[in-house]
C-alpha cells in the first residue's frame, strides 16, 4: 500500500497565512515593545513559508534564494532591534509602546 507523501500547496498557504495573522494581530494588541518585536519576527516567518512553499511547487530555486535573504535581513534587524530595545529599556524603564516617548527629555 503506499500513500502520497506530497502536503498540499493549500495546507503551506494556510499555516503561512495564520503565522502572518497572529504576528498582526500581536503587532496590533500588545503593548509590549519584546511582544511587538517578535510579532514582527512572526510576520516574517509567515511569509518565508510561503516563498519556500511556492518555490517548491515551481521547482525554482528563486523562492528559496528570496527566503535567504529575508533571513539575512531578520537576523540583521534582531540584532539592530534588540540593541534598540535594551537603549530604550535604561532610557525609560519601561518596555510598554504606549508609555515610550523618544521626543521628550
Amino acid at each position: 500500500m503506499s500513500f502520497n507523501q506530497d502536503v498540499p500547496l493549500a495546507w503551506f498557504l494556510l499555516l503561512s497565512a495564520a503565522l502572518f495573522s497572529l504576528g498582526i494581530i500581536g503587532f496590533l494588541i500588545k503593548r509590549n515593545l519584546i511582544t511587538v518585536f517578535m510579532s514582527i519576527e512572526l510576520m516574517l516567518n509567515g511569509v518565508n513559508l510561503s516563498f519556500v512553499a511556492f518555490a517548491h511547487q515551481w521547482h525554482a530555486v528563486k523562492g528559496q534564494i528570496f527566503v535567504f535573504f529575508v533571513m539575512m535581513v531578520a537576523a540583521a534587524e534582531a540584532a539592530v532591534g534588540l540593541a534598540i530595545i535594551i537603549a530604550v529599556f535604561r532610557a525609560r524603564a519601561t518596555l510598554a509602546v504606549d508609555r515610550i516617548d523618544l521626543m521628550k527629555l
